[in-house]
């Protein structure tokens, strides 16, 4: 507890380290975008009606990786948390740079067997550092496992990116869901890297969603969001009171995890590969019912913090109520798939 009280300044300057660095870049970036045409164009998959700048990523990138670099010199990382943060950021990186790359061939961008090529590479490298599932034996499944929840949940956070504030947003919430969940363990690269990708995930937001000086991230930050987010989540102890408690990051991430294999389940049904776009998307899916985008957002943000609570509480309750809020969500999720399905596109 000592260490918790005397390390709190620092969780919070990395989380306002960040925000205030993506809050001054962002504007900045966009000015960039539009300057070098590096715009994202509509097309018949894509909802929105104007070419708009497409280098938030950048911002989010360059904030969450200062202030990482910053608080080293300012903190007593223990080694292996140096060595995990130095992994994470290389890794973050190269999916990072891949996004980027991507978002400058669009509306094409760069093939789906080249980006998984790239994906899958990284993935295999940092698990071979150590960022891996735990619970899991032997240590092979647990590793291609832990492969492949770093590339599923990568490519979440890109497949929701189809609305304003909507995957910055799961990221930002997200990221103190795994703060809340991670903070009294002491887990440090894990406090440190939530509170940084939460900072610059939140900086970046307003700009996204404004009307006059909108921004999207591309492909280069919603990775590099959920490539973070993967690793964090397998970074931290769950399962000290309830064993079903390592099952949270399912929780925490349920909106961008539930909506790829939502839309990869409806394409399937249709007969379409799954890595081609649609607008199958649930988000899409409420707008057609009548909700606004903004409100769309608003009841994902609201999903995604009650279902961190109950991570929160999964961690914390015996193994019978463990599996009672299990349960309640499983039911839950069933029949809003069933209705959200109904919904013609």
């Amino acid at each position: 507890m000592s260490d918790l009280i005397k390390n709190y300044p620092l969780y919070l300057a990395a989380f306002l380290l960040p925000l205030l660095l993506s809050l001054a870049l962002t504007p900045l970036l966009r000015l960039l975008a539009l300057r070098f045409g590096q715009l994202d164009r509509p097309t018949d998959i894509k909802t929105h009606k104007i070419p708009t700048p497409l280098l938030g990523g950048v911002a989010v990138f360059a904030a969450f990786s200062a202030t990482l670099l910053v608080m080293r010199f300012y903190t007593s990382f223990p080694t292996g948390t140096l060595r995990d943060l130095r992994v994470m950021l290389m890794g973050g990186a190269v999916m990072f740079l891949l996004g980027f790359i991507d978002d400058l061939y669009k509306p094409h961008g760069l093939g789906v067997k080249a980006k998984f090529a790239v994906q899958f590479t990284v993935a295999i490298f940092v698990v071979m550092y150590g960022f891996r599932i735990r619970f899991i034996h032997p240590e092979y499944l647990a590793a291609a496992l832990s492969v492949l929840w770093i590339v599923g949940v990568s490519n979440a956070f890109n497949i929701i990116d189809i609305m304003d504030g909507l995957s910055a947003g799961q990221a930002t919430l997200a990221a103190f869901g795994f703060l809340l969940i991670a903070f009294p363990s002491e887990s440090i690269y894990v406090n440190f890297a939530s509170a940084a990708l939460a900072g610059a995930a939140l900086g970046f937001l307003p700009y996204n969603m404004s009307k006059r000086f909108k921004i999207f991230m591309g492909d280069s930050g919603s990775l590099l969001c959920g490539f973070v987010l993967a690793l964090i989540a397998l970074g931290t102890k769950y399962s000290s009171v309830n064993p079903l408690g390592v099952y949270a990051p399912l929780f925490i991430l349920a909106v961008p995890i539930y909506d790829t294999l939502f839309v990869s389940v409806m394409r399937l049904r249709r007969g379409h590969s799954p890595f081609l776009g649609s607008k199958d998307h649930f988000a899409l899916r409420l707008e057609k019912i009548g909700f606004s985008r903004r409100w769309v957002v608003w009841l994902a943000s609201l999903a995604t913090m009650v279902l961190s609570i109950f991570a929160w509480l999964m961690t914390q309750v015996p193994l019978g109520w463990g599996v009672v809020i299990a349960a309640a969500l499983a039911i839950e999720f069933l029949l809003v798939s069933a209705a959200i399905a109904k919904i013609k596109i």
